[in-house]
C-alpha cells in the first residue's frame, strides 16, 4: 500500500491540500485572463503583472485581487451585460417583430381570401387573436 494513504486522516488532508492547489490555479488563470484581457492596461503595466504572476505565482496573484480586484468585477459585469444585450437582440431578430391583434387578424383574412384556410381556420386564428 502507498505510504501516504495509510492513514484515512492522511488521505482527507490530501484531498484537502489537492482542493486548494485547484483552487489556487483557477485563481491565478483568472487573474492572467483578467490581465490580459483589460484594454485599459498598457502594454507595460501588462508585462508587469504577468511578470508578478509567473515569478511569484500566488503571491502575484493576491496582489492582483487586492489592487485590481474591483476594476475586474467591472469589467465582468460590462462584459455580461454586453452578452445580454447581445442575446436578446438575437432572440429579437430570430423572434421576428411583434405584432398585433388587428396584424394576426388581417394576416389570418389575406390566407382566407388566397383559399390557404377554410372559414372555421379563419375563425379559430381570430379568436387566438383577440384572446
Amino acid at each position: 500500500m502507498d505510504a501516504m494513504t495509510n492513514d484515512f486522516g492522511d488521505v482527507l488532508l490530501w484531498s484537502f491540500w489537492f482542493f486548494i492547489w485547484i483552487a489556487a490555479l483557477m485563481v491565478w488563470f483568472r487573474c492572467l485572463f483578467d490581465l490580459f484581457g483589460d484594454h485599459t492596461l498598457s502594454g507595460w503595466g501588462k508585462a508587469g503583472w504577468a511578470l508578478l504572476l509567473i515569478l511569484v505565482p500566488w503571491v502575484g496573484a493576491l496582489i492582483y485581487l487586492i489592487a485590481r480586484g474591483r476594476s475586474m468585477t467591472e469589467r465582468q459585469l460590462s462584459r455580461a451585460k454586453e452578452m445580454q444585450a447581445a442575446q436578446e437582440q438575437y432572440i429579437q431578430q430570430v423572434a421576428g417583430t411583434s405584432t398585433t391583434p388587428a396584424d394576426q387578424i388581417a394576416n389570418a383574412k389575406a390566407l382566407l381570401d388566397s383559399g390557404t384556410i377554410d372559414q372555421s381556420e379563419f375563425d379559430a386564428l381570430k379568436a387566438k387573436a383577440l384572446a
